[in-house]
């Protein structure tokens, strides 16, 4: 599954200069593949949020020096259960550049943001955004559409017309077929059992009827050992004990 959608928030205090920057890039914006998802008039709003979404915004514009919580502290608390989302900081004191790249920030933008840097800006996030994609899976449910880096996920399992896609915080179901799923992700994921795909990164010990992974039993039926015993082997050579 290709990369759909650049989804961008804002995050400014003050609303005269979200509708500034907001405008700016609905002009320059790829309509249908790009759009602006969410406003947030704090950073405290924008942590909030963005911990109950994860993966579900890509790009953020930050200002800087917001009363209360500022940008660099919204930022800070951002990279403590978000090391992969876009922060591109707004401010008009170049003072403040530096220790936005102490936080991971792509870029800054000076206010007030003109139209050149901008699109210089975006061409840079759209490359990134492609040379990532093949280590990206993206999920499609009710609660909206989720990127996932392939590392993070533990694995995946079938329940009758779903997929859960399984990662240590938390699980997504979509409707979809595991097959599906496994030819999409055929280098990465091994097939152990009718309803589970695992990630072997994480794979602790295979034994005679079940795969240890992340410290979780799953079951691993007699079709598939044969064909996928090899490769959680490599995947264990130097870091881990082979119990079989």
């Amino acid at each position: 599954m290709g990369i759909e959608m650049l989804r961008v928030a804002l995050c400014d205090d003050e609303a005269s200069a979200r509708d500034a920057l907001r405008i700016l890039l609905e002009k320059i914006l790829m309509e249908g593949s790009e759009e602006i998802v969410y406003e947030f008039s704090s950073g405290a709003n924008a942590v909030s949020w963005l911990k109950k979404h994860p993966g579900e915004i890509d790009l953020l514009f930050l200002d800087v020096e917001m009363e209360g919580q500022s940008g660099m502290e919204t930022a800070q608390m951002i990279r403590e259960f978000d090391s992969d989302l876009m922060i591109v900081f707004v401010t008009g004191h170049a003072d403040y550049v530096f220790d936005g790249y102490r936080t991971g920030a792509l870029d800054y933008l000076m206010k007030p943001v003109k139209t050149q840097k901008l699109m210089e800006l975006l061409h840079r996030v759209r490359e990134k955004m492609r040379q990532e994609e093949k280590d990206i899976f993206i999920v499609r449910n009710t609660d909206g559409l989720w990127r996932f880096r392939l590392h993070d996920i533990l694995y995946f399992y079938s329940d009758r017309r779903k997929v859960i896609l399984v990662t240590k915080k938390s699980e997504y179901p979509f409707y979809d077929k595991l097959e599906n799923v496994e030819k999409r992700l055929a280098e990465r994921f091994i097939r152990i059992h009718q309803r589970f795909l695992i990630n072997p990164e994480y794979v602790d010990c295979l034994g005679a009827d079940a795969v240890l992974l992340n410290g979780q039993e799953l079951p691993c039926s007699r079709k598939y050992k044969e064909q996928t015993a090899a490769r959680i082997a490599r995947s264990l050579i130097g870091s881990n004990t082979l119990q079989t």
